[in-house]
């Protein structure tokens, strides 16, 4: 069972998003597990502080390693990876996150202030992973992303497995355009092809869609996809993601 542990100042804050909707009912039937591990339980001070001062000056705060490695120490690894969220990680990719969904879980790791010691990553083995190109005040809401990526693809969770073979970033491309009821809308008509019954003719229609969503949209992910070769498309299909 995929388990997760969040090493956070804020463990107030979990479950969050992830007890709601599939997720939450997945957590309540025990198809996935979460537990908090407060760093500020592991301070050697009355005031419960866990930073410092950066060495050689500078401004904001810098969370101890001694004080962080207690509260990892704490953890059962059981095989399971150390990830702190940081932007100067490596990127979160949907690949990355079925490799993690397939294994025994996570340790996550949440900052703040102006980070970590950075002696904690090699004494610990602790691994930088970052949700995209921008700053957050603190690692909680990335943790709760970096989760769901992972638990969403659990064996169950969303209930039915062949609900995910079509989504963005399979087979390297984003996903085509999805409608649904009413027939028009606001002049808009769904296409015309999604209603012939012709299940190769969608499969094509969405395999083009897909493309031109991707060339126009993430070139870099249409750069790699060549670069890998012709993708097969999966005609049988005609489910929703």
């Amino acid at each position: 069972m995929f388990h997760a542990t969040v090493l956070t100042l804020f463990p107030e804050l979990f479950p969050g998003p992830l007890g709601a909707s599939v997720l939450g009912r997945g957590l309540g039937e025990g198809l996935w597990s979460l537990d908090t591990v407060n760093i500020r339980d592991f301070s050697d001070n009355k005031y419960g502080s866990v930073d410092d001062t950066p060495a050689g000056g500078g401004a904001g705060m810098v969370m101890r390693a001694d004080i962080l490695g207690a509260a990892i120490d704490s953890v059962p690894r059981n095989d399971r990876p150390a990830l702190f969220l940081s932007p100067r990680g490596a990127p979160l990719t949907q690949s990355r996150a079925q490799a993690l969904s397939e294994g025994p879980g996570v340790i996550a790791i949440c900052g703040r202030f102006e980070g970590v010691d950075e002696r904690i990553f090699a004494a610990r083995e602790v691994e930088e992973v970052s949700i995209g190109d921008f700053v957050l005040a603190g690692g909680e809401i990335a943790a709760m992303a970096l989760i769901e990526a992972c638990v969403r693809l659990v064996p169950a969770v969303l209930g039915s497995a062949s609900s995910l073979g079509e989504e963005s970033f399979e087979g390297g491309l984003l996903e085509y355009p999805q409608y649904t009821r009413p027939r028009e809308f606001d002049g808009r008509a769904i296409p015309d092809v999604l209603l012939s019954g012709d299940h190769q003719k969608i499969a094509e229609w969405r395999r083009q869609q897909a493309e031109a969503i991707t060339r126009a949209r993430r070139p870099d992910l249409w750069d790699k996809s060549h670069e890998r070769g012709p993708i097969r498309s999966d005609k049988n299909k005609d489910e929703t993601s």
